[in-house]
């Protein structure tokens, strides 16, 4: 799992550095894991660089998770890339929404290096 790429995108730095911590921990490469601060730059991130795994927040502003959730379907090219939503939002409606929107992995916040590891195995296989 090691040499998977993954994009952060949250709007809080604190949150992306503690994403970002909990991977290096999980034993993947630094330089694999880029970072956005919303949807908007995650997009263009994304078209630039092909990554294995997006790890979104929900609430961000210019484009929200689940817009940019939905951005990726919607694109022939990135529809593929598996998309793991990290949200305080625990409200069945929001939940039912991502998984129509096709996300693969949801995590509510507050989590640990463990709830990571279990939804990036069961994305990885």
């Amino acid at each position: 799992m090691s040499d998977k790429k993954i994009l952060v995108v949250d709007d809080s730095n604190v949150m992306r550095q503690i994403i970002k911590n909990n991977l290096k921990q999980l034993g993947f490469q630094p330089d694999n894991i880029a970072e956005a601060e919303d949807g908007a730059a995650g997009l263009k991130s994304l078209e630039a660089n092909m990554v294995d795994l997006v790890i979104s927040d929900w609430n961000m502003p210019k484009m929200t998770g689940i817009e940019f959730l939905k951005a990726v379907r919607a694109n022939a090219g990135l529809k593929a890339v598996p998309f793991m939503m990290v949200t305080s939002e625990t409200e069945k409606e929001k939940i039912m929404e991502a998984v129509q929107a096709g996300v693969n992995q949801y995590i509510v916040k507050p989590f640990n290096a463990n709830q990571l590891e279990e939804k990036i195995k069961a994305i990885f296989g």
